[in-house]
């Protein structure tokens, strides 16, 4: 009945795909990737840049797992950025402009040359299963694959709806066809499905910008790498400049508005909060009198510029007459129109905390489909989901990260347990433990775990190892030396001590940085990285604050460790009301933590429960009670 079999097939190869189909395949299992083009594989569908606030801990844990978004990203990159370096240490995130067409090449690269990875160009128009276990794919040629387990990140394709001012049209992305055939498939299943938007801003000629009425916004010029194995020193290559709107310009948005179709009524999906349209924000912050607006070149050798903060689904000429009423744009040529899209997405709680879902075996999904936005949010789920799809076919327990693991725990807790009306994205803010949970860190909360499950390979893997000597090497330096408060570096500060202090103690004072000690000779060590120093200082500056969320994360993981049976009756529990048994029976948590952590559900529900599993313990057929 089966044309091709394999372990593992992943359908869709934007960046939740590529993690997938890399992570199951690098886990020895035959792995399918399927797309409707290979050509765009990994391909940037909106801003050309990887990270930002809370995206790059999400790419830095990724490459700490053994994925590979991390060093592609690094490859691809042509400016480099470490944001919020303003604040403390554990919201620092770096960020890389990319240029878009080697970011592609990048990962194909990375892809073919994965063993057990095989690229295939089709359409997939249904999922096919025996009973409620998955038993593989159906291609639109008529062609049945057979697999064990099966991906699924279709990103924005699933029935999607192209809008541009009054025009609308399927597509997947502006030209390229929608899956219509297999979104019908999905819906069919019985999901709690729904409609999201998302947008994306036009591109400009480069040549017909006057560059030089704006304000340069350059690289670091010590260039941050998102992955730690990334050894060469990094190059910013091109320059981002910044612009705001004015009144002139909310005029015209404001004159057309009856034209939008996020306004008109013709869209109907939920966009996303926090990177709106810019009709959206004339609309919802009136007070605001301009918003910045960044032009951001797509690659070293295209004219393309993407408008970074103007995506819109305003009609053409509207478009045009806003571009041309700014300065500097004022003979700007559109290269391609900004749009709205549609998409289906099926509701996160539909699936369990390792991505697979409640309804069918062996049926994983991530990404997009899910209700995220962002590419580093699909290829962090993409990643969990081909770990998770190889242990499922090895028979091995699933990884599931907790909150106090890494913000890829953190955004699929939030996605399984509390759902999601509109596209999410990840935040520091949404961190309980975000001092832990810090960028030069994260191979030591991750990569043992990636090595564990067969993703770390050995070259990485001694990588760490020789990371981990290198800041004990230098933890163990700074716990035996004493400061010489007469070396220049002190007197130059008019730095007065009553004693001679150790070099822990004045580690601890906020003004004094291990990195300026170590240059002005006061501390000599071994060439160390940056975030060797940073991992090591932020542990001495902020000891008290990190045994403080140790404590804290004790007492989540030993909410985590009472389980609550699969299938448990909720309806026949008396004290609970309908709606705390329609909360818990829809999502099925999986322990107390989680069950806490549903919205609406109170704390006497959660005693209620407590009691319950208690009477479950203590009955004689105890010994069968997870």
């Amino acid at each position: 009945m089966y044309d091709e079999n394999y372990d593992v097939v992943v359908v869709g190869a934007g960046h939740a795909g590529c993690e997938a189909a890399h992570a199951a395949a690098r886990m020895g299992l035959s792995t399918a990737l399927y797309t409707m083009n290979v050509d765009l594989i990994a391909q940037m569908s909106c801003n050309p840049a990887v990270g930002g606030i809370a995206k790059g801990h999400l790419v830095r844990e990724i490459d700490a797992l053994g994925g590979i978004m991390a060093l592609a990203a690094d490859e691809a990159g042509i400016q480099f950025r470490l944001l919020n370096t303003s604040r403390g240490p554990a919201v620092w995130s770096p960020r890389a402009q990319e240029d878009k067409a080697g970011y592609r090449y990048v990962m194909r690269r990375l892809i073919e040359q994965t063993p057990n990875l095989f690229i295939k160009q089709a359409e997939v128009v249904e999922i096919l299963f025996e009973k409620n276990r998955i038993a593989g794919i159906e291609l639109l040629d008529g062609r049945r694959v057979a697999a064990s387990a099966v991906i699924l990140t279709t990103g924005t394709f699933l029935n999607g709806l192209i809008h541009i001012g009054e025009k609308r049209f399927t597509a997947g992305r502006n030209g390229e066809p929608a899956s219509i055939a297999l979104g019908n498939s999905i819906r069919n299943l019985g999901f709690d499905w729904g409609r999201l938007k998302t947008g994306t801003p036009p591109r400009l000629d480069r040549r017909t910008i006057d560059f030089s009425v704006f304000e340069p916004q350059p690289g670091d010029s010590e260039p941050t790498p998102f992955s730690l194995r990334t050894t060469r020193r990094l190059e910013n290559r091109i320059c981002c400049y910044i612009t705001h709107t004015d009144e002139k310009i909310h005029s015209i948005i404001r004159s057309n508005m009856h034209r939008s179709p996020l306004y008109s009524g013709q869209i109907q999906g939920i966009g996303p909060r926090y990177c709106p349209s810019l009709e959206d924000k004339v609309v919802k912050f009136r007070d605001k009198d301009r918003h910045q607006i960044v032009l951001e070149p797509e690659g070293i050798d295209t004219h393309e510029i993407y408008v970074n903060g103007m995506s819109t689904s305003l009609p053409i000429d509207v478009q045009r007459e806003i571009l041309n009423g700014m300065k500097g744009l004022e003979s700007a040529q559109m290269i391609r129109p900004g749009y709205a899209i549609e998409y289906d997405f099926v509701q996160p709680t539909e699936l369990n905390p390792w991505l697979e879902t409640k309804k069918v075996e062996g049926f994983f999904f991530a990404g997009q489909i899910n209700g995220t936005t962002g590419y580093e949010e699909a290829a962090a789920q993409g990643l969990i989901a081909g770990i998770n799809a190889a242990l499922k076919v090895k028979g091995a327990a699933p990884l599931v990260l907790d909150r106090a693991d890494a913000y890829i725990g953190i955004m699929i807790d939030d996605l399984v347990t509390k759902g999601t009306n509109e596209p999410y994205r990840m935040f520091t803010s949404r961190a309980e433990f975000r001092l832990n949970l810090r960028i030069d860190n994260a191979d030591a909360r991750l990569t043992p775990a990636g090595r564990r499950i067969g993703l770390v390979t050995n070259e990485h893997w001694n990588q760490y190892l020789e990371r981990t000597a290198r800041i004990e090497r230098l933890r163990d330096l700074v716990a035996q030396t004493k400061v010489d408060t007469s070396h220049s570096f002190f007197v130059s500060r008019s730095l007065q001590f009553r004693d001679r202090p150790s070099l822990v103690g004045l580690l601890r004072r906020p003004e004094i940085h291990m990195r300026d000690l170590i240059a002005e000779g006061v501390l000599a060590t071994e060439p160390l990285r940056r975030e060797d120093i940073v991992s090591l200082e932020t542990s001495i500056k902020y000891e008290g604050y990190l045994k403080q969320q140790e404590r804290e994360v004790e007492k989540l993981r030993k909410a985590e460790s009472r389980r609550i049976p699969e299938g448990l009756d909720y309806a026949g529990m008396p004290g609970l009301s309908r709606e705390i048994v329609e909360k818990l029976s829809r999502v099925r948590p999986h322990s107390i933590a989680q069950a806490s952590r549903i919205p609406g559900i109170t704390p006497a529900s959660i005693s209620i429960l407590l009691f319950h599993l208690e009477m479950r313990r203590n009955r004689p057929d105890a010994e069968h009670v997870v």
